[in-house]
């Protein structure tokens, strides 16, 4: 996003590995621990769930490898549109700067090296990090069955035989040729309605966003202008007026202010003299 200024729609990227090169190999190598490939960070907490879903149950475990499927192929997915073929926009794609791509070094680092602070026991470790980290789980045990090697063994090679042919089968799609979406007006009706994500933007805007409009619009129409800003401005409003009369006596004429007098002296000695 950074390295195209701003832009964040992937059928405006592609062939980006040989510009953004550190980039490139960071994404590579966390895509490669996100799918679980073996060796990899994510191979082995991937591997520690699903053996622990096929432990509650086969039907979870089944759900969880679908989901895991699902995560390796849009990862691929992106990277192949993203880093691979031709570029597809119109800015000029550079390199971020280090404070960016440092964190992803680290990172880096940590998912091809991260797994080793718990090999399990079926690979020769000890699971020093399980251990390490056993007093965060007290009072919550496992009371079935561990599971035997040969089906530990199974499960794994069932689990990255299939991420392998979800890689492939992404490959084949937008690898070698990158297939882009059309518009979402272009696509049949199901296809179109997941590139809409479901209407959700649509949904809340209607129950949410177009009531709450409108009733700021009334309580704007009523309450604001005909109530509020009338009770605020009336009294304002009626000491402006009074000021304005009151400053017409005031109008420097010296002759005015004697007849004022005067007329003030007649009154006063009139309401005197019939009070007496």
């Amino acid at each position: 996003i950074h390295a195209l200024g701003g832009e964040q729609d992937i059928r405006k990227m592609g062939g980006l590995k040989g510009t953004v090169k550190v980039t490139y190999v960071t994404f590579l190598i966390g895509t490669l621990a996100i799918a679980g490939i073996p060796g990899l960070s994510g191979f082995f907490s991937k591997d520690a769930i699903l053996a622990a879903a096929y432990q509650e149950h086969p039907a979870i475990w089944v759900v969880s490898l679908l989901i895991s499927l699902l995560t390796c192929f849009y990862m691929f997915r992106l990277l192949f549109l993203v880093f691979f073929g031709t570029y597809r926009g119109k800015a000029h794609p550079h390199e971020s700067p280090l404070v960016m791509t440092l964190p992803l070094m680290v990172l880096a680092v940590l998912s091809i090296g991260g797994g080793l602070l718990n090999v399990p026991h079926i690979f020769g470790g000890h699971e020093a990090m399980k251990h390490y980290l056993s007093t965060a789980a007290d009072g919550i045990r496992n009371e079935r069955p561990e599971l035997s090697a040969t089906t530990e063994w199974t499960l794994m090679i069932i689990t990255v035989a299939l991420i392998l042919l979800v890689i492939l089968f992404a490959w084949n799609r937008f690898g070698k040729k990158a297939t882009i979406d059309p518009e979402a007006d272009e696509l049949p009706f199901f296809q179109r309605l997941m590139a809409r994500k479901w209407l959700i933007d649509e949904l809340y805007a209607k129950l949410f966003e177009r009531p709450y409009a409108w009733l700021s619009t009334q309580l704007d129409r009523t309450g604001e202008r005909a109530v509020m800003v009338p009770l605020m401005m009336g009294p304002g409003g009626a000491a402006n007026k009074a000021g304005q009369l009151l400053r017409r006596l005031q109008s420097g004429n010296t002759g005015f202010y004697l007849f004022g007098m005067v007329v003030g002296l007649i009154a006063l000695l009139a309401w005197t003299l019939y009070n007496a």
